[in-house]
């Protein structure tokens, strides 16, 4: 599936379903972006052994090349279905483009579309708060490893608001796989 491109990025730039085709390229992006350090967080911890959602996360690819990615994990929260985002990431020299904006508006429009309540993530407040997340409750969201509770945002649809997020975070694996 192609998305629409914003018109302030590339023409030869596209977005497009994750593939598994893109895997070794994407675990290649994380490891730049995020080094060895990556295991050890709490979101992680989460994603661990489960496998992501395709259906949910996307990757930007430019003259073929895997510039950008996004992956989403289905998770609980409560007795509410959603999506844990991240990581999100994008190649050092393609930053500041928009293109991980793109990413996250995809990922937010595939989980809404999909029916869930909400994309919860652990991240910087500055850049997400923008895109349409909000602070959970303070120590109401909990994960399986140590998250500094500001950095809790969740985007929520319907009537679902992030205060009302309560719960421990578990990842669960898409209906029909």
């Amino acid at each position: 599936m192609i998305h629409e491109i914003d018109t302030m990025l590339a023409p030869s730039l596209s977005f497009v379903a994750d593939h598994s085709s893109h895997a070794s390229d994407v675990l290649a992006l994380h490891e730049l972006a995020f080094g060895p350090g990556r295991f050890t967080r709490a979101a992680f911890k989460v994603r661990e052994g489960v496998e992501h959602d395709r259906d949910l996360s996307f990757s930007a690819v430019e003259g073929g090349r895997l510039v950008g990615s996004v992956i989403q994990t289905r998770v609980t929260v409560g007795g509410h279905k959603g999506a844990l985002l991240g990581p999100l990431a994008v190649l050092p020299d393609h930053e500041g483009r928009g293109i991980g904006r793109k990413l996250v508006y995809l990922a937010i429009e595939a989980a809404e579309a999909a029916g869930l309540d909400f994309v919860l993530l652990v991240g910087d407040a500055p850049y997400y708060r923008p895109l349409g997340f909000d602070p959970v409750g303070f120590g109401t969201v909990l994960f399986p490893a140590p998250v500094d509770p500001h950095r809790v945002l969740a985007c929520c649809f319907g009537n679902l608001s992030a205060r009302e997020l309560g719960g421990t975070v578990k990842a669960s694996i898409k209906a029909g796989r």
